[in-house]
């Protein structure tokens, strides 16, 4: 039984040909079938679309305005349906993703320089945005796919672990623990801390406050920044000390030293979650991508 669509493409092709032999031979079908579909469509609109006599065919006035109208429909059709088979198989289409501070030095450029690479036709949006900021954004499907501090544990999504890397203290240049090969967590309770903020770090901080509970003791904070080149600047200016994951080592300069905490349940997770509902090709790419990068530990 003819669709809309081939009920419509028959009067397309009519309406080129004004012949019913030939549009009959280049629909493979035969005269009188041709014949039903115009009648039919006719039907459906509520107007006549052809003139026809045994001499000729004509386009009526409303005939010839629903020709012109029509005109790129398949071809747009046709093309709509290889955008979309595209999209299905992840071979384009859009792949939002955020990452965190901890993720943007290595894991997260090097996944998407891979993805990229194997996808270059997926326009790839990427969004700085906390940990917590993405839980919320997964959740209202503003991003598919997020790099966050983990772990996190919930029904309603996916995660993998990318990195589980020890944790070290960073001092001015010359401090008294610059000494030691090894610092101990209760040798950093001794020294104030500068720390990120809690509306940029609030998920690292709850992290290592859980960590120095767990060992009986307390942070001593005394200095927030916002940004790494703000805690940079004021540990290396002897304000205080702090404490970061060892892959951000390399970044944080020569102005200070950097030595691991003695314990070795002091490291940072950096996961990957993304929705158990989100099955759309480009994001299983980009996770199987994500999975065959070397884990950080």
């Amino acid at each position: 039984m003819a669709s809309g669509l081939d009920l419509v493409d028959s009067f397309l092709v009519v309406a080129e040909e004004l012949n019913f032999r030939r549009s009959a031979e280049r629909l493979h079908i035969d005269q009188s079938a041709l014949t039903r579909r115009i009648q039919k469509l006719e039907q459906m609109l509520g107007f006549r679309l052809l003139e026809r006599t045994t001499r000729e065919v004509a386009l009526t006035p409303a005939g010839r305005t629903f020709y012109e109208e029509n005109i790129h429909l398949l071809t747009h059709y046709e093309d709509s349906i290889r955008n979309a088979r595209r999209i299905a198989e992840g071979k384009t289409g859009l792949l939002r993703v955020a990452y965190m501070a901890f993720a943007a030095t290595e894991l997260m450029p090097n996944a998407v320089a891979r993805f990229q690479r194997h996808h270059p036709h997926v326009d790839v949006r990427l969004r700085y945005i906390r940990t917590q900021g993405q839980k919320l954004a997964l959740a209202n499907d503003e991003i598919d796919i997020g790099f966050m501090i983990g772990p996190f544990d919930h029904s309603e999504y996916h995660t993998i672990l990318l990195a589980s890397e020890p944790l070290h203290v960073v001092v001015p240049r010359n401090h008294p623990l610059a000494r030691r090969q090894r610092v101990l967590p209760e040798e950093i309770a001794e020294f104030e801390l500068i720390l990120g903020d809690m509306i940029e770090w609030g998920e690292y901080r709850w992290r290592l406050d859980d960590l120095f509970t767990r060992e009986g003791i307390r942070m001593n904070i005394r200095l927030e920044a916002s940004n790494t080149l703000a805690l940079m600047g004021l540990v290396a200016a002897g304000l205080g000390i702090t404490i970061y994951p060892e892959s951000l080592i390399s970044f944080l300069g020569r102005s200070v030293e950097v030595r691991p905490i003695a314990n070795p349940a002091f490291r940072s997770e950096t996961i990957l979650v993304w929705k158990r509902t989100n099955r759309a090709k480009a994001v299983m790419n980009f996770v199987d991508i994500a999975k065959r990068l070397p884990v950080h530990a």
